[in-house]
């Protein structure tokens, strides 16, 4: 069997499309030890979230893990879950439709967005496939992540790049692979925790908490820890903060193996000892808010503050979609796709009186 898929493609007088593909981690189906078990041996089984000789890892992984976590992890997703679903899938939609609307009213119907996650549903090929039954010719993806690592960014490269290997008729392609200094995206920030603290007041302290990553991560190359912490600096410095007013902190470390530092459950736990009684935190590595924001920051962390002589903890949400967040990811694209809406719109319409041409010369129809 030919494995180059060839059911959409070159037909004389279609229209050319520019495709958009958000890609965010994913998220299992349901609150379930089940779905749990199923999600987290797609997501635990990258290379590029866990690089570790492959044969003992995956005797680890099925013969330990994922007998145990998938209970553990169901609880945890069970305190947030909505009746819509998981809030991480429920906001990156409300994401997709806020940013399809934006670019049509810029650049009309030629373009076309969709959502694919890289483990779970609704998968990367899934929304890619969507793109190239639209006629897509030309795609930009773009990963919700701000900051690159290859755990996260990497590994949605690698899911487009084994879908996109399978089409007959490869579209253009151009990937941004990071905004974590983007002047818009921190404009964005300042402005979320502003408004939270007008409406709330300031703490003494506000931590950036990041999600965390193997300490062998950077000393191999990743930039993810240089990113995270020029965001922090950026949004510090555009709140006009102190030194001494925040902190970065990485969060939701697996295994024994030494991660990113310093450690958010940990400091939060040793500021009260400090003289540090209330706390702002955000999270500006996660676009939308998901489990290890509402659960393990909002939940679990603040339970660890105020147990060790904490007063007061309040988490800043994500950005999620708001409007002035959509704005940005739209402008990022929008440049991004330089001189591609011009170009289609001048394709399409040379593409018409080529059909007459090809017809002439025989071509079916």
């Amino acid at each position: 069997m030919n494995r180059f898929a060839g059911a959409v493609g070159h037909r004389h007088g279609d229209a050319g499309r520019i495709g958009v593909l958000l890609a965010n981690l994913g998220t299992p189906a349901a609150p379930t030890a089940s779905a749990l078990r199923r999600y987290l041996a797609e997501f635990l089984s990258d290379p590029r979230v866990v690089e570790r000789p492959r044969l003992p890892w995956l005797l680890l992984l099925h013969g330990v893990i994922l007998n145990l976590r998938p209970r553990k992890s169901a609880r945890a997703y069970q305190k947030i879950w909505s009746d819509d679903g998981s809030p991480l899938l429920v906001i990156a939609r409300r994401q997709r439709d806020a940013i399809e609307q934006n670019l049509r009213a810029r650049f009309g119907d030629a373009v076309s967005v969709t959502l694919g996650m890289n483990y779970g549903a609704p998968s990367i090929s899934h929304a890619l496939a969507e793109l190239r039954a639209a006629g897509v010719r030309r795609l930009l993806v773009l990963p919700l992540y701000p900051q690159y690592a290859g755990a996260t960014t990497g590994s949605v490269f690698d899911h487009a790049a084994a879908a996109i290997s399978r089409w007959r008729w490869v579209p253009e392609l151009r990937f941004v692979n990071a905004y974590h200094d983007e002047p818009a995206y921190i404009a964005a920030l300042a402005a979320a925790i502003r408004r939270h603290r007008a409406q709330h007041g300031a703490a003494q302290t506000l931590l950036f908490s990041f999600h965390g990553l193997p300490q062998s991560a950077l000393s191999a190359g990743d930039p993810y820890h240089c990113q995270c912490q020029k965001t922090a600096r950026l949004v510090a410095e555009n709140l006009q903060l102190a030194d001494r007013e925040w902190l970065t902190v990485f969060q939701s470390r697996f295994g024994r193996e030494p991660w990113l530092q310093p450690y958010a459950d940990e400091t939060l736990q040793k500021l009260p000892a400090a003289g540090v009684t209330s706390v702002d935190i955000a999270c500006p590595g996660f676009s939308a808010d998901c489990l290890e924001t509402l659960e393990e920051i909002a939940m679990q962390n603040r339970e660890l503050f105020l147990h060790a002589g904490g007063r007061k903890y309040r988490y800043i949400p994500c950005l999620n979609d708001d409007a002035e967040h959509i704005a940005m990811l739209c402008d990022l694209i929008a440049r991004n796709f330089g001189d591609w809406p011009a170009r289609t719109e001048a394709e399409n319409a040379a593409a018409v009186e080529g059909k007459k041409y090809a017809l002439a010369l025989g071509a079916p129809r």
